[in-house]
């Protein structure tokens, strides 16, 4: 990959930050928007801004065909049997929120048991601790080894009878690992059990097919890979969607109303309630484009060189501890400072132009049970370079001087 010119699509990261060169590492957070995707936004409402699938008019037509065209769009990406398995949602939060809800609604009864794992960010967890308290489920938590890995064989033991839904994190946003998602969805089908992956992680760095992987649900965010905020997707298999109810009531979702029975859309549109981010839709699809012509098994190559480099540098540095170390991992490095704070590392390294992220990271549970109050986060994007790790490390250590 040209780093150079691809860095140069990006807008955002030819500025400086208190004087200094951006250094952007909050990756898992939210990616910078190259301007294609830019463009797309400021084309669709300077050119053919109008409200989809209902109007007879030239520009409601334009509209619609790019909205349902980035549909097509994202089946083509993910390797969906049909559109029908595409569902447009706010990202991956309300996309989990919807398949508690309405999976819930139809298939889950009290004593029934959703197993999780304990490395999952909360929008994996609290939806099914919601439909505890609504409905008596009961959640299950995979544990995990010393090195960060889902404890297969433990999860193996908590599978029964009661078990009627497994969702996982594809990648976790704070120790990094890819999950075996294949080798998980193979042992829940042997005893008819569906699997819901989050994939908030894992679409930006990882070739998804979800054919391949046998997935019944699979969800992520359009923000982390390179699109705007407010779009995401929820696929799932038809079989399911069909026999699941809707999530919210209005417009779009519906065949027919009277005020005495309303029957429902067909697929996708039964779960779209509203007026779709259409224009979001058309600029995910800019970014899709854009992913796939740099070539996503590129950029997971070029991101591992980046956390092979970065956390060999990392761990010369003295009284530095990494958290997650699994033999599959993407590219994410968590770590805390003997002695100092988190939170006045990620401050003194915003003041020499590095930005990552600090904290709990949305994965208080994890946080317990490795007995911290948070980590610094550093995570990469197709656009950073080894010149950014190394600005990193020297800004690093030059703050870890100041605290000591």
């Amino acid at each position: 990959m040209d780093i150079d010119k691809i860095r140069e699509e990006f807008p955002i990261l030819a500025q400086e930050v208190y004087k200094k060169p951006l250094v952007y590492l909050d990756n898992a957070a939210t990616t910078q928007k190259p301007k294609v995707v830019i463009d797309a936004i400021s084309n669709a409402y300077c050119t053919i801004n109008a409200n989809v699938h209902r109007g007879v008019h030239h520009l409601s037509q334009l509209s619609t065909e790019g909205h349902e065209g980035g549909r097509e769009r994202v089946r083509q990406f993910i390797n969906a049997k049909s559109t029908k398995e595409i569902i447009f949602t706010r990202g991956t939060t309300e996309s989990i929120n919807l398949v508690a809800s309405s999976f819930g609604e139809a298939f889950l009864n009290e004593g029934d048991e959703v197993i999780i794992s304990a490395m999952e960010h909360h929008s994996n967890i609290v939806p099914w601790q919601m439909l505890e308290s609504k409905k008596g489920i009961k959640l299950r938590v995979i544990p995990i080894t010393p090195n960060g890995e889902l404890d297969i064989d433990a999860f193996r033991k908590l599978l029964n009878e009661r078990t009627k839904l497994i969702s996982v994190a594809h990648v976790s946003n704070v120790l990094g690992t890819i999950n075996p998602i294949k080798d998980i969805v193979e042992e829940a089908h042997k005893i008819n059990v569906p699997v819901l992956v989050d994939g908030a992680q894992g679409a930006p760095h990882i070739k998804i097919d979800v054919q391949a992987l046998d997935v019944d649900f699979y969800v992520f965010s359009g923000h982390k890979m390179y699109a705007p905020t407010g779009i995401g997707v929820l696929y799932g298999k038809e079989k399911w969607l069909e026999a699941m109810p809707p999530y919210q009531g209005g417009g779009e979702m519906i065949a027919k109303v009277t005020f005495e029975k309303t029957t429902f859309n067909e697929l996708p549109f039964k779960f779209e309630a509203g007026t779709p981010d259409y224009v979001g839709v058309m600029a995910m699809t800019a970014a899709l484009d854009y992913i796939e012509n740099v070539g996503i098994e590129n950029i997971a190559a070029h991101e591992t060189g980046l956390l092979q480099y970065t956390t060999s540098k990392l761990s010369e540095i003295e009284g530095i501890t990494i958290y997650g170390n699994a033999t599959h991992k993407s590219g994410v490095i968590s770590f805390n400072v003997d002695g100092i704070h988190p939170y006045d590392i990620g401050m003194l390294l915003d003041k020499q132009g590095v930005a990552v992220r600090t904290g709990h990271l949305c994965a208080q549970p994890l946080m317990d049970l490795l007995g911290i109050p948070g980590v610094v986060r550093a995570s990469f994007a197709l656009y950073n370079t080894h010149e950014e790790c190394d600005k990193f490390i020297v800004a690093l250590q030059r703050a870890i001087e100041i605290c000591r």
